[in-house]
């Protein structure tokens, strides 16, 4: 079996969460090879894994239920009770400390890891083989509802941003997970959501709909000036997951010339509602082969949610990344079509976005 070099940039992961938790990383170093979580410095390597946006998520404060401790089963499926809103102050102060802690990696790292702002210093690090980081925000919690922070965090580095995580906020309402069911759930931007987008529309900052009710997609849709961009998500008609998006969601992603990164999560993927890891890498492919035949082969690409889900073991963490692309060579892509759901299409929509 032939085995990938192609370099790995990834929409969407979690590390940072478990770096800064002790409950979710178990005190693991990000710079020695680990079996808790899904990324380190070691596997990446292993992985071809160049980057990708690392995400800052701030759970609920205290013990809040978890997604298993709000969940109803269905005779179908599955509804998770949605959760509450988080106080904006807590997202702040958590988001400067895990702001201060990456920059802490950077500094630890001695030139291994960097985070970057352009395609320029992105490109730099694929070539040096330096990891590259891309500061993203999984909701806008810890943005002011005025916005009178927002160019702040963009000084330290924010360069894309959620406008939500599955739950409400000052700007937008998440979708709530369940299945089988439409992302259809609710209202969508409030006026401050609308400014929020205007405002990173003007400043270069690439903003994600993961997560996004489907209302709340079509208003950025009516709005944004730039590619529309689902950092990681999967095809809601081969798994009716609430956050996977319907064939006129990809249609209009098509249109603005954007992007969709497809999530690894075995319950966006599967067509039940069967959490199983065991879940081979042909159910990965057939979601890639839909993104490609809906959107065209420059606007699809990998978008793990490592270290925020529960993915497949045929890939097991980030060192298992060329297994996914020797499964799509021999399904029949050829090489420049790899490089493209690898990396490129990656770089194109970021050199849109960011300029």
């Amino acid at each position: 079996m032939m085995t990938s070099t192609l370099p790995i940039l990834d929409g969407h992961n979690d590390t940072l969460l478990h770096l800064y938790s002790p409950e979710r990383g178990r005190g693991r170093s990000f710079f020695e090879q680990s079996e808790q979580g899904h990324i380190d410095l070691p596997r990446a390597r292993q992985g071809n894994f160049a980057g990708g946006f690392f995400a800052i998520f701030c759970p609920a404060p205290g013990k809040a239920q978890t997604m298993k401790e709000r969940m109803v089963v269905t005779e179908t499926g599955y509804e998770v009770r949605p959760f509450p809103a988080i106080e904006h102050a807590y997202a702040q102060r958590m988001t400067g400390e895990v702001i201060e802690l990456l920059y802490h990696l950077e500094a630890e790292s001695a030139g291994q890891i960097k985070v970057v702002r352009t395609v320029d210093e992105l490109q730099d690090c694929m070539q040096k083989g330096i990891l590259a980081i891309i500061l993203h925000f999984e909701g806008a919690e810890a943005i002011a509802p005025d916005l009178d922070n927002l160019e702040s965090f963009y000084q330290k580095g924010l360069s894309s941003l959620g406008l939500v995580w599955s739950r409400p906020n000052d700007f937008a309402h998440g979708v709530p997970f369940g299945f089988p069911r439409s992302p259809d759930t609710g209202p969508g931007l409030t006026a401050a959501g609308r400014e929020l987008v205007h405002a990173c529309n003007r400043l270069g900052i690439l903003v994600d709909l993961a997560h996004l009710n489907e209302q709340g997609f079509w208003d950025v849709a009516q709005i944004s000036n730039a590619p529309l961009v689902v950092t990681h998500t999967a095809v809601h008609a081969l798994c009716p997951s609430t956050r996977n998006l319907t064939d006129r969601q990809l249609d209009a992603v098509k249109a603005s010339d954007g992007i969709v990164g497809l999530n690894f999560g075995v319950s966006d993927l599967r067509t039940d509602t069967n959490r199983d890891p065991n879940l081979p890498l042909t159910v990965m492919v057939r979601h890639i082969d839909y993104l490609v035949e809906h959107l065209g082969i420059d606007r699809v690409g990998f978008g793990s949610d490592f270290d925020g889900t529960t993915v497949s073991r045929e890939i097991g963490d980030v060192s298992g990344l060329p297994k996914l692309v020797t499964a799509l060579r021999e399904h029949g892509y050829d090489e420049a079509a790899l490089r493209k759901l690898t990396h490129e299409n990656w770089l194109r929509v970021l050199r849109l976005t960011w300029a």
